[in-house]
């Protein structure tokens, strides 16, 4: 069986072409992709070339993580999936490609336990499930003490934005949002924006980074109160490193959040349905998948593009 899918071929090319997938197995489920999209952290890096070592890692590559379908056909054991709605969060199914992300496909076979059911009523916003799960697994906390809600988040994208909704979602303060970009400060939902130099305080107890910037460390920590925590939130390119002697006065936490897991989803999923957590103006482009070749540099470069998502309806 073949599929139509986005190749990063190397550094900066990619391509679109029929690849063959692995034989569906028991308990692997076939899903029809309707909307994929495009991250403008990880997939950046990896489209650039600045991506650190990482297991699975190399070209050619399927990219993508963040797809959402309809299961069209099982193997024995999940026939009972079939016409669920589902999000992917990608695909390891080709035989001649990597499938580290890979859900950026007209179809993708994975394992059943691998397609989470999710709202059809959604439409393309399914394709943020995973963006929210992170950013709520950043606030959970994950293995470690009792997270404090944000206080202060650092940047104002699509991870910003749900670590805010959801700091107001859970019943904490509204949180400060740090944006170094005009473009970008506006579509606040009951939170402050603001540009960090006009920013004094210097007694938060929670900064949550999702800028990937890691040369701002030494300056959040400068912002921490005593005993405070910095949430790295983003995925760094660059090694993360600070001075210690701040740090030290400040007896200051720091915590890596992960990715997110099944709970995250079904928590998150929840939060949706129950209409505390809202989706709205985060998608903000939108393209055929057929015109992925020009969708990738833009999501990549264009400051006004939040989030772009490829439509696999007519390809």
């Amino acid at each position: 069986m073949n599929t139509l899918a986005v190749i990063l071929e190397a550094q900066e090319r990619l391509a679109m072409r029929a690849l063959e997938m692995k034989p569906v197995e028991a308990s692997d489920v076939l899903v029809d992709i309707a909307f994929s999209g495009i991250s403008t952290g990880t997939e950046k890096l990896l489209f650039t070339g600045r991506m650190p070592p990482f297991p699975g890692l190399g070209y050619p590559l399927v990219p993508g993580y963040e797809s959402v379908g309809r299961i069209i056909d099982a193997g024995r054991e999940a026939q009972g999936r079939i016409g669920d709605w589902v999000f992917v969060p990608g695909a390891n199914c080709y035989t001649d490609a990597r499938g580290l992300f890979g859900g950026t496909a007209r179809r993708v076979i994975v394992p059943s336990a691998r397609a989470l059911p999710i709202p059809e009523q959604l439409g393309e916003s399914g394709v943020l499930c995973a963006l929210a799960a992170t950013a709520l697994h950043a606030i959970k906390g994950g293995f470690a003490r009792a997270a404090a809600l944000p206080d202060l988040i650092i940047g104002h994208g699509v991870l910003g934005r749900l670590l805010a909704r959801l700091t107001l979602a859970m019943g904490g303060t509204a949180p400060t949002v740090w944006e170094t970009n005009p473009a970008r400060r506006s579509g606040a939902m009951g939170y402050g924006v603001i540009d960090p130099a006009t920013d004094e305080r210097r007694d938060y107890r929670a900064i949550y980074d999702a800028s990937g910037d890691a040369s701002l460390i030494d300056d959040l920590i400068m912002r921490l109160a005593k005993g405070g925590e910095i949430v790295l939130a983003g995925f760094y390119s660059e090694r993360v490193s600070f001075a210690f002697p701040a740090a030290f006065m400040r007896e200051a936490h720091f915590r890596v959040a992960a990715e997110w897991q099944s709970g995250d989803l079904a928590e998150t999923r929840a939060l949706i349905e129950c209409g505390r957590l809202a989706l709205d103006g985060l998608i903000t482009n939108r393209r055929p998948a057929g015109e992925a070749m020009e969708a990738y540099p833009q999501a990549f470069t264009d400051p006004d593009c939040l989030k772009m998502v490829l439509d696999w309806s007519e390809c």
